[in-house]
Order: structure tokens, then sequence, then C-alpha cells
């Protein structure tokens, strides 16, 4: 157990979240149980974080990059650091955020990611951008590619899709910039992908 704290967190909120806002989990399967992986979701509310942690056990060893502006709330501040979660600036080249991910990965967390860096509310999609394959690549990490569906509401079940584990593909020892690009346009394809077949 990586993280006490969020797995008794966890262990309460998930029944009491999926109570009201169920969730159809597929491809629970394509999650590795053995070495940790970059999560890239496509996001359309606010409340995704929270569902795709749901999606997962307890004890499953998982962080997660969130803007920072969610850090300078009180209360929501001190539960989300302690959940395991850190801020990341989303205007600029984060070097911290960029660091504490990999740091997170090689200490055996999982670490979800939403590449588009903003919520999505009219279905369009925005170039992703490319630091979540940088992530992936100097960590020596797979990528898994989620889709949760937009259409969110009090209990009607909302699909949480889980893809294939993605291998980046790159030259060199650390790739290059156009590589992160590419690798992590692939996931997010194969992410919207799995929510055209819903």
């Amino acid at each position: 157990m990586k993280n006490p704290f969020y797995y008794h967190v966890h262990r309460i909120a998930r029944h009491i979240v999926t109570f009201f806002f169920p969730i159809k989990v597929s491809g629970i399967e394509n999650v590795p149980a053995d070495r940790p992986v970059v999560f890239c979701a496509n996001h359309t509310s606010g409340f995704d974080p929270v569902l795709i942690c749901c999606a997962f056990k307890s004890d499953y060893p998982v962080r997660l990059m969130a803007k920072k502006q969610l850090f300078s709330i009180p209360g929501l501040s001190w539960l989300i650091r302690n959940m395991g979660a850190f801020p990341v600036d989303r205007g600029h080249s984060d070097i911290s955020a960029v660091k504490h991910s990999i740091g997170a990965l090689r200490d055996g967390f999982s670490l979800i990611i939403f590449p588009e860096g903003t919520r999505i509310r009219d279905g369009k999609r925005l170039e992703p951008k490319s630091g979540a394959a940088m992530i992936a690549i100097r960590s020596g990490v797979q990528m898994v590619p989620v889709y949760i569906k937009k259409a969110k509401g009090m209990f009607h079940k909302t699909p949480v899709v889980f893809g294939a584990p993605y291998d980046p593909v790159y030259t060199g020892r650390k790739g290059t910039a156009e590589e992160y690009q590419q690798n992590t346009d692939t996931v997010m394809d194969r992410a919207y992908a799995m929510g055209e077949q819903l």
C-alpha cells in the first residue's frame, strides 16, 4: 500500500460516488498490475478524475497531475495533495511537474494525465500536449488510452474505457519533440476511437 490515506478515502468514497454516479468499466484487463503506466484520457468534466479513480481498486497506486488553481482552494488543496495529486501550470512548460511525474512513475505509481490540457464541453477535440509522451518515454513506461463519456448523469452509468497499453515509438535515448507529439496524438486517437464504438 503506497498511500494509506488514498486507500482508506478511496474505499469509502468509491461506494458513495458510484452509487450516485455509477460507472460501466470496460477494458480494465488492459491495466497492468505489475508496472506503472501513463493513463491518457479525454476530458469533458471536472468529475472525470474521480470517476477514473473509481474504476481502480483502492490499493492501485496512482497519482494525478492537476491544474495548479485547485491547490489554492483551502480544504480541497489539503485533500487532493494527500490523495496524491500534484500541481501543473498548464500555461507554461512546467519542469517541476514533469520531474514530479517521472519521480512518481519511478516510485511505482501510475499517472493520470489529460493531454488536451483543459475540459472540452462541446465535443470538439484539441491538439494534445506532447508532455504525456515525453514523461512516458523518459520514464520507460507504456501509455494507456482512456475514454470517459461526456454525458454524466446521476444514477445513469457513465462508460469508462481502458485501451491496450501502447509502447511509445522514438529514436535515440530520449526521443525528439516531434516524436513526443506523434506518440501523444496516437494515444489520444486511440482513446477517441474507443469512444466512437460506444
